[in-house]
């Protein structure tokens, strides 16, 4: 059972989750197409005051395509206070977050300027139709994700509208020999993978041996999340709902 939080801290912790956090893991913290349930958390269960919420945030999973925040201890512990303030009950509840808020204008300005979607994506290319194809609760969560990421939780609905490269792995032993592969698992003990011939490959680790270098093809959204604005996310999202 954790202690009440003062309410200033709770309000605080609530305004700084929205904006860092909700996108993945919905508005109320109980989950979304890309992030889990919090509020039932077994690390959120088990943190009193965000000792064991901090490291995850600070640090990231890159593995599961959670991206790492500059946010502080004490914003982190304002989060955990909110967290902790909400009730047990309505597990899996979704997330009652308004997505059609934003300027469709101003997020066709900011695919073809600001927002640099250019370099990879096409309003007439591989989203062409995305309007049609998917609910705007998708498409904002494939904005965020980039339509996948190992680790995360998705239907067949949300699938990616291209074809997205597997995350890839490369493996560097002691010895010098050099092992490549679609990543399969990572961990702080183990790297697993398959290389090109189907093989598969397993690996313990020991602090930095072997060296690992993951190469993921989402990752220049998951560095982009930190970074995007809550107006910016729904303005793409207002202006992708339009390409019918």
């Amino acid at each position: 059972m954790h202690p009440p939080a003062p309410p200033e801290q709770v309000a605080r912790g609530e305004q700084i989750f929205r904006s860092n956090c909700s996108f993945c893991h919905g508005s109320d913290a109980r989950g979304g197409e890309t992030g889990p349930n919090l509020v039932r958390d077994e690390v959120v269960l088990r943190d009193q005051r965000g000792e064991l919420i901090t490291p995850i945030v600070q640090n990231g999973i890159p593995a599961q395509g959670m991206p790492k925040f500059a946010l502080s201890a004490a914003d982190i512990t304002d989060i955990a206070a909110w967290l902790h303030s909400q009730p047990l009950s309505d597990r899996g509840a979704p997330s009652t977050l308004d997505i059609l808020v934003g300027d469709a204008k101003h997020g066709e300005a900011y695919f073809n300027g600001a927002g640099r979607c250019t370099q990879c994506h096409s309003a007439t290319g591989d989203l062409a139709g995305i309007g049609s194809r998917y609910e705007p609760k998708t498409i904002q969560n494939l904005i965020v994700s980039g339509g996948g990421g190992r680790g995360r939780r998705r239907s067949a609905a949300a699938a990616p509208p291209v074809n997205v490269p597997p995350t890839t792995v490369t493996v560097t032993l002691p010895s010098g020999q050099r092992v490549q592969g679609d990543l399969d698992h990572l961990s702080a003990f183990v790297v697993a993978l398959r290389d090109s011939n189907g093989a598969y490959h397993s690996f313990a680790r020991h602090d930095s041996i072997p060296k690992v270098v993951v190469t993921n093809p989402l990752q220049w959204h998951i560095d982009r999340l930190p970074q995007w604005r809550d107006a910016d996310i729904h303005d793409l999202t207002a202006y992708l709902v339009t390409l019918k």
